[in-house]
């Protein structure tokens, strides 16, 4: 893989892994105009995702070690986050590790991720509206852990690339009477074991082949520094606007972007 191209799956990677349009979709999309393919490709896809999630560590250090002090110290608030991204955790993890090798044989591909785009756009203006008339509460402290099980269960959907990991935690953390700076903190928090074991599973599983070929280990590392530092950007700009915005800009693009890929058809494969 040349590693220009290396560098566009990292930036693409930055850009869409925390706003809620699906970064594996994009890249998936990215890939079919690049004719990249085969399961080196896919891996590639996955694994540099361990560059958003140094970053968002890196970018919540002094709240992470506050609350694992709390944890220590038995502290309830920070036991109720823990056991809240514990339990948020676990369902997509059992379910991710069921259906890995299905989700990579049969979602892997442009249509999949277009109806993906067009239902999850609907589904975020629809949580919109909801929210209109059930104002969510602002904090990490509102976070239960029936919020999470049920944040966690929405995120099981994300495992059909192009529904978004963050667009379905952050719905999930709607449906659950958070307000949307709650719910994206809480699903960037969430994306630490999450994307994490994702990345250590498929590399684990499938990286020596991605290793071995011409480049591999290069792409690897130059898409991981870039989706590292074009995340860590990101993140700081979403967090500060997100609440302004809402997730409708965010719907519209999906809509739009699903549009394209379905008219454009068998030049996508």
């Amino acid at each position: 893989m040349p590693l220009h191209h290396a560098l566009l799956l990292g930036l693409v990677e930055g850009l869409t892994e925390l706003l809620p349009v699906s970064s594996t979709g994009h890249l998936i999309l990215l890939d079919a105009v690049l004719a990249h393919e085969g399961e080196a490709a896919k891996t590639l896809d996955i694994v540099i995702q361990l560059g958003a999630v140094l970053a968002i560590a890196l970018y919540f250090r002094a709240r992470l070690t506050e609350h694992a002090r709390g944890v220590l110290a038995r502290r309830p608030e920070s036991l109720r986050l823990a056991s809240a991204l514990a339990l948020a955790f676990l369902p997509a993890a059992v379910v991710g590790l069921a259906l890995h090798r299905w989700i990579k044989a049969h979602l892997f591909g442009p249509g999949p991720v277009a109806l993906a785009l067009a239902l999850g756009g609907v589904a975020m203006l629809a949580a919109e509206r909801w929210q209109r008339s059930h104002p969510g509460e602002s904090g990490l402290e509102r976070v239960t852990w029936r919020s999470g099980l049920v944040i966690g269960l929405c995120q099981c959907l994300a495992l059909w690339p192009g529904a978004s990991r963050s667009m379905t935690t952050i719905v999930g953390g709607k449906l659950c009477r958070l307000d949307t700076r709650t719910s994206a903190e809480f699903s960037f928090l969430l994306a630490l074991p999450t994307l994490g074991a994702a990345t250590l599973f498929d590399l684990a599983k499938n990286g020596r082949l991605l290793l071995e070929l011409p480049g591999g280990a290069s792409a690897l590392a130059v898409g991981t520094a870039v989706s590292f530092v074009v995340t860590w950007l990101v993140l700081d700009l979403f967090l500060k606007h997100v609440p302004r915005l809402g997730l409708a800009p965010f719907a519209l693009y999906r809509l739009v972007l699903a549009g394209v890929v379905v008219l454009l058809g068998g030049h996508l494969r």
